[in-house]
């Protein structure tokens, strides 16, 4: 109610409102602090969208701010910020469809094309979902093939699976969860018909299926939640940047510090010379 710069002073403004200057005063420093505040946490959630407000919390007290839980809770109501969730699981299971039995507790990945595994992420962009599906290369690491679409339509799958069985031959065993896209005749029968021997991660365990849980970590991660992308060409061509990299830059530890690309091609053609 009070105006700086009004053409009647801070003082007449306060008596004709029966406000004491001390009130405006403590009002003008209290609103600084808040906003400063609710600066600090925008920044930190920007940094790390995926924190809740606890992780939230921790972070700003290590930047020296004093403060709770609740207040943080309570900027990030006032910001309308939410930490970046997974949404309900993505793979529905169809109880009419076949269920085949998980085949990799006793396999030691030791070539490429030996075992392949398959997913589907969904990635939230502009207020609305887009679902990414990807083949990869146990032993290997390398990402085969994918497909981003705003549909969770079987063709998300299948086309992914044609895709990596033109370009990289048949694998031994293909591996994936229980959805419905993956039990469904349009994609085992493509498996069945190429001689793939079928396997299929127990109903609700994600760590079955390690190996690409952590590509989508990653991808997410060190792409996705860094990068504003404007529309969904945009957001294509960035994951289609990170694929490259992914394959043919980025560094493993548990393949001895080589790409993907490297070992795949280097394997390979050892196997095939033998």
């Amino acid at each position: 109610m009070i105006e700086v710069g009004n053409n009647l002073s801070i003082n007449k403004q306060c008596a004709l409102l029966n406000l004491p200057k001390s009130t405006y005063y403590y009002e003008v420093v209290k609103n600084d602090k808040l906003n400063s505040f609710l600066t600090v946490v925008e920044i930190v959630n920007s940094k790390y969208p995926f924190y809740g407000y606890r992780k939230l919390t921790l972070e700003i007290r290590r930047l020296g701010y004093n403060t709770s839980e609740k207040k943080v809770r309570k900027a990030m109501e006032t910001l309308n910020i939410k930490a970046i969730y997974p949404e309900p699981n993505l793979s529905l299971p169809n109880n009419e469809h076949k269920k085949y039995p998980y085949l990799l507790n006793d396999i030691t990945l030791r070539y490429p094309n030996q075992v392949w595994a398959s997913d589907i992420t969904y990635i939230k962009h502009k207020g609305s979902f887009m679902y990414l599906s990807a083949i990869i290369d146990l032993y290997s690491r390398k990402i085969l093939s994918w497909k981003l679409s705003n549909t969770m339509d079987i063709s998300i799958c299948t086309d992914v699976l044609n895709e990596a069985l033109v370009n990289y031959g048949v694998p031994e065993i293909f591996n994936t969860d229980q959805g419905s896209q993956y039990t469904s005749r349009a994609f085992t029968g493509i498996l069945i018909n190429k001689g793939v021997r079928i396997s299929m991660d127990g109903k609700g365990r994600c760590l079955d299926n390690i190996f690409i849980e952590r590509f989508w970590r990653s991808l997410k991660y060190e792409n996705i939640f860094i990068h504003d992308y404007k529309s969904v060409t945009e957001l294509k061509y960035g994951i289609s940047k990170y694929m490259q990299f992914y394959n043919t830059e980025r560094f493993h530890q548990s393949l001895e510090y080589k790409t993907p690309d490297e070992v795949y091609y280097e394997d390979q053609k050892q196997a095939v010379s033998q």
